[in-house]
């Protein structure tokens, strides 16, 4: 994986690659920049470490909150408002993106909403993952939606363990 960070808010994460060098081309076009102007960084903030440690017991099926500060200056007003509203969806459920449609007040914007959740560059602390197609599959994900699908069952998996009911 790899994540960038600026005043202790994340900017930009991506999902888990074979290979490092992979991630860090992913982060690269995620940030919209050329990849001679990241930077690897030997002192880490304390946000970066404790976001490692999450990730890390997420992956092993534990529960987690990444509840982090997100740097949403890029976005417009209404992926913004289409990125926050998807914060608010319980771990371990699932919404259509039409019902993120209507969670914005805007129920006729399906496709717009698909459209800001695809520029997401906080997976999984913005958990766009949890938004499926009306009929209940994936849809879109970075041309992964198998990862969709993975992190909605390890979800739902690791509250079932913890017995919460979704």
């Amino acid at each position: 994986m790899a994540v960038s960070w600026s005043e202790q808010m994340l900017t930009a994460l991506t999902l888990p690659h074979q290979e490092p060098d992979r991630a860090v081309y992913t982060l690269a076009g995620q940030l919209k920049v050329p990849l001679k102007l990241l930077v690897k960084s030997d002192q880490v903030p304390e946000l970066i470490v404790q976001l490692e440690k999450q990730l890390q017991h997420f992956f092993l099926g534990e529960r987690c909150s990444f509840n982090f500060k997100v740097d949403l200056s890029w976005c417009t007003p209404f992926q913004r408002s289409v990125l926050q509203a998807a914060r608010l969806i319980p771990y371990g459920e699932t919404r259509t993106y039409k019902q993120l449609a209507g969670m914005i007040e805007n129920p006729r914007a399906c496709r717009a909403v698909g459209g800001a959740l695809r520029g997401n560059r906080v997976l999984l602390v913005v958990p766009c993952h949890r938004i499926i197609r009306h009929d209940g599959t994936p849809g879109g994900f970075g041309g992964q939606p198998w990862w969709k699908e993975k992190l909605i069952n390890l979800e739902k998996s690791i509250c079932l363990k913890n017995h919460v009911h979704y």
